[in-house]
């Protein structure tokens, strides 16, 4: 009885979703879909999916989400510029190092604490400490992006695997079946970015011994 209900729920909402909510969430699973590929165009979806998300929090008062669009917005726009300027280097995926895995602390710990603070005292937010740690992980996750590294996806995934049960526990069960999607989704750009990684490093060594 329960899966029934549950399935009820999530057709009801499907069916309750805007155009521009359709449209936000295509737009975001096409960036998915060409980051996997490592195609600079993802960013250009991901503009998109952004400027129309923004919109319809906007019209949905949440005013802490629309804060944190703007951050992938510039995020976005800092990795289209990235991605293009890096695009005739030969190995355009790096792994991350020592002084990255500093600045993600970094972002993780001001941006956990910006977002459990401002959600404990600013809203009525009944899992601050939850949002805070979904969003913080996926702040380190699209800087990690935007610098081309391939533990980007880990951090992004980290953040899934924790956002897929709070959507649950929110009854925001499109959202939750969208972001499972997404999870397995950078599952296999995460592999796909190592194949490609180790393809670069085989050619470049190619390379410079000729």
């Amino acid at each position: 009885m329960q899966s029934d209900q549950i399935l009820n729920d999530f057709f009801q909402q499907i069916k309750a979703t805007s155009l521009a909510e359709w449209f936000a969430v295509g737009f975001g699973i096409l960036q998915v879909w060409f980051a996997k590929s490592n195609k600079p165009i993802n960013y250009l979806f991901g503009i998109f999916g952004i400027l129309i998300s923004i919109y319809v929090l906007y019209f949905a008062k949440l005013y802490g989400e629309i804060a944190l669009n703007m951050y992938y917005l510039l995020m976005s726009i800092y990795g289209w510029i990235y991605w293009q300027q890096k695009s005739k280097e030969q190995h355009v995926i790096t792994t991350s190092t020592k002084k990255d895995w500093v600045i993600v602390l970094f972002i993780c710990i001001i941006g956990f604490n910006i977002f459990y603070f401002g959600l404990l005292h600013a809203t009525d937010s009944d899992v601050p400490l939850w949002d805070a740690l979904v969003s913080c992980t996926a702040w380190a996750g699209m800087w990690l992006l935007a610098k081309r590294k391939i533990e980007n996806w880990i951090l992004l995934n980290i953040s899934n695997l924790m956002a897929i049960p709070l959507l649950y526990h929110k009854d925001l069960l499109l959202f939750a079946a969208i972001t499972l999607f997404l999870f397995i989704m950078a599952f296999f750009g995460y592999f796909n970015w190592k194949r490609i990684l180790k393809r670069e490093i085989i050619y470049g060594n190619q390379s410079s011994s000729n």
